[in-house]
């Protein structure tokens, strides 16, 4: 019998305007330009978040395919290597190499999306429904399965306080606008349909502490402190002062109220705020009344001044004292008029800071723009949160925060593993520096190995240091999942 003749390998070959000539070869290709990102896979594993995930999230039905924690891992790797839907996942799996160095497949679109819509409940949405039709604000309880996936990503909060342990928490609150065209987002106030979440940032280690998806409907300032309580709840051990910042939608006085009481059951400090006031006509009124301005040294066209003003209803309390309100006016330099027909704007913030001057709360109150719309337009910019791709409400909830745990797990990775020129870089940066790093792979007496040829004199990234800082800070993460698992 005569030998099977092998099956060829289709190989196309092209000529264009650059001065060579470009070979396609089927098959399996042993490089990867993604060795880059491979540091992400070993950062969340050694914090132990299969461990976590194995814990928190249990959604299957079934013992083949893929495990709860290589969906996560994979959808994570997506959203941090520049894929915006669940898609691109195919472009992943088709890198035989970076499979290899990974140790499991990538899970295919079809089973990645059953695997979100299991955050969803069918049954339960029904209801929400019939109760966004009652109450239009209403924000539907989150499934067990959403629930322990905001686990997951309070563990990377608790890891990256165990690598640069903080004292101070400040805390920046907002919600942001996600457009949509499908059929069941709401229609938001800017007059377009989409969803909004909320959420709450730790700006000194730089993590989201809490999220909340919502429909686009629901107003910024509907319960904001459900979200606050839940952020307070996953601050790790070692925080002493809390300081808290947020715009009008913050001006709740149950918020303030919650913030500026302290726990002693539970030890939750009391924090100090500094809240944007809704300028109502007796708030307005006051201010008006104010006759000695202070000049902003920075902005001649703005001043500030103490405000006498005490608010009726739920802010007071007897034996408490009275919060402090600082007015702030600007008048253009040109005496243009401003949107309204107005010469002069008036602003105010509120806070229970009595210890600083007036200027500097305005100004630290300011800074929260800096922070808080970062994040959001990290999020939607740079990550995939910026496309819901579900129509299903609790399958979009759990994409958005998926990408929230990339984004907690990207933040560790620059602070503890990456060059401390890159300790503020965005996703797309890290992309362009470190994880398209190609890498060929290699098998060398029962050893894998990934190849990375550079200039080391040259190169600003060595993934060889990365892997080094993760391993040194891998015993104190394994010892805080210890302790966890104990507490």
């Amino acid at each position: 019998m005569g030998r099977r003749k092998s099956r060829e390998k289709r190989v196309e070959r092209s000529y264009g305007v650059l001065p060579f000539v470009l070979e396609e070869v089927e098959g399996e290709s042993s490089v990867t330009p993604r060795a880059g990102l491979l540091p992400v896979a070993e950062l969340a594993r050694a914090m132990g978040l299969p461990r976590v995930v194995e814990g928190e999230v249990t959604i299957k039905e079934r013992d083949k395919g893929p495990s709860e924690w290589e969906f996560i891992e994979s959808l994570v790797l997506l959203m941090a290597d520049g894929g915006e839907c669940v898609e691109d996942l195919g472009v992943l799996g088709a890198d035989a190499a970076l499979v290899r160095l990974l140790g499991h497949g990538i899970p295919s679109v079809s089973a990645a999306k059953k695997f979100l819509y299991a955050f969803h409940d069918d049954e339960q949405g029904e209801k929400d429904q019939r109760q966004r039709e009652l109450i239009p604000s209403y924000v539907p309880a989150e499934t067990p399965e959403l629930m322990g996936l905001g686990r997951v990503s309070g563990h990377v909060v608790r890891a990256a306080q165990v690598s640069r342990p903080e004292r101070v928490a400040t805390l920046d609150q907002d919600t942001t606008i996600i457009e949509s065209s499908k059929e069941e987002a709401a229609m938001t106030y800017q007059g377009d349909k989409g969803y909004q979440p909320m959420t709450v940032l730790w700006v000194e280690q730089d993590v989201v502490l809490a999220d909340e998806f919502r429909d686009g409907n629901v107003p910024a300032d509907c319960e904001p402190v459900r979200v606050v309580r839940r952020a307070f709840e996953a601050l790790p051990p070692g925080v002493e002062q809390v300081y808290y910042r947020g715009d009008t939608a913050s001006y709740n006085h149950d918020l303030l109220n919650w913030l500026r009481e302290e726990d002693a059951k539970t030890g939750r400090p009391r924090a100090i705020f500094a809240v944007s006031a809704d300028m109502s006509p007796e708030l307005r009124k006051a201010q008006m009344a104010v006759t000695e301005w202070n000049p902003d040294p920075a902005d001649p066209c703005r001043s500030w001044a103490e405000v006498d003003f005490v608010p009726s209803g739920p802010s007071v309390k007897k034996g408490r004292k009275p919060d402090r309100y600082l007015g702030i006016r600007i008048v253009p330099r040109q005496k243009e008029l401003f949107a309204d027909g107005s010469e002069v704007k008036h602003f105010a913030v509120v806070t229970n800071d009595f210890e600083r001057d007036g200027l500097a709360v305005i100004n630290w109150q300011r800074q929260k723009a800096g922070t808080i719309e970062h994040l959001q337009d990290v999020l939607k910019n740079d990550l995939a949160a910026g496309v819901m791709p579900f129509k299903r409400f609790g399958a979009n909830a759990a994409w958005f925060r998926l990408n929230v745990l990339t984004y907690n797990l990207l933040s560790v990775l620059r602070r503890t593993a990456l060059p401390k020129e890159l300790e503020r870089a965005r996703p797309k940066r890290l992309r362009f520096l470190v994880f398209a790093l190609a890498a060929t792979v290699l098998s060398h007496a029962r050893q894998l190995m990934a190849r990375v040829v550079h200039g080391l004199e040259e190169m600003g990234v060595w993934l060889s240091a990365v892997r080094r800082r993760i391993g040194q800070q891998t015993p104190a993460w394994e010892k805080a999942l210890m302790n966890l698992d104990t507490s």
